[in-house]
């Protein structure tokens, strides 16, 4: 199954996102400013996690192929001290994205390194960790610009790659569903569509053929219906459930929400 972005793509809107981040945070009105969608934290702690996060996926995929992050990697990221007056910290966080940018640049899409999640959908090289980082950048600028007042919608072109990236990436696992066997059907408003199907072999997602699609297949326990961003900012718990139009069992996303797989 193809990425609907290519690593170039990948590569493009990570900078178009991170740059989107900086002009919230520069035009926010107080870098204390409480993230909604992130309890607890400010506006200064949010831009320190995506800039802290930036530098220590850029020493995972300098490391190369590895059964753990590097201890140096992780040590540096827990030491990290980013300016607090505003136009440092921007520039900051420019140079811990170009910082990423480079080390995928070098790269290429292909080369193995250490990642958290499953490979059972999601490859463990820098290609995997740049097409999450696209997701990581454009959830966190909603964060930023919620924060400062003036949220936008997730670009269509990083929102559709973003639900099938989530689920790839954040769900696929072989540990077993501990309830009844069902499929999760989503469906994006531009006209693409996946289900998700959990069950004692654990969850795995495949592309149906357009929204509404399925033909053939079981019913699934719950669909639900949405822009592609709607979809992307309710499976990151940006948004409630009733943002989106769902049929079936709403329940089974609670259950989906507090699984816990062991892997």
């Amino acid at each position: 199954m193809q990425n609907t972005l290519n690593f170039s793509d990948l590569l493009r809107l990570i900078d178009e996102r991170s740059t989107a981040f900086r002009a919230a945070v520069a035009s926010a009105p107080d870098l204390d400013a409480p993230v909604p969608t992130c309890p607890e934290w400010t506006l200064f702690d949010l831009a320190q996690h995506l800039g802290g996060g930036d530098r220590f996926w850029a020493a995972i995929v300098g490391a190369g192929p590895a059964d753990a992050p590097p201890a140096e990697a992780a040590a540096e990221r827990a030491a990290l001290t980013p300016p607090r007056e505003r136009e440092a910290l921007v520039a900051w966080l420019e140079e811990s994205t170009q910082l990423l940018l480079g080390v995928l640049r070098e790269a290429g899409p292909d080369a193995g390194c250490w990642a958290w999640w499953s490979d059972l959908q999601t490859p463990r090289t820098s290609g995997g960790v740049a097409r999450h980082r696209v997701q990581e950048s454009a959830v966190h600028t909603y964060d930023a610009q919620l924060a400062a007042g003036a949220p936008q919608p997730l670009p269509a072109e990083v929102a559709v790659d973003g639900v099938e990236e989530f689920l790839f990436t954040c769900v696929a696992t072989l540990s077993a569903w501990p309830h009844k066997p069902t499929a999760f059907d989503f469906h994006a408003a531009e006209g693409r569509s996946w289900r998700l199907t959990v069950d004692g072999d654990g969850a795995r997602t495949v592309r149906l053929p357009a929204a509404g699609g399925g033909e053939g297949l079981d019913a699934p326990g719950i669909s639900l219906h949405a822009t592609a961003g709607e979809l992307v900012l309710f499976l990151y718990n940006r948004v409630p459930a009733d943002s989106l139009r769902i049929d079936g069992d709403a329940g089974l996303n609670d259950l989906l929400r507090d699984w816990e797989p062991e892997e």
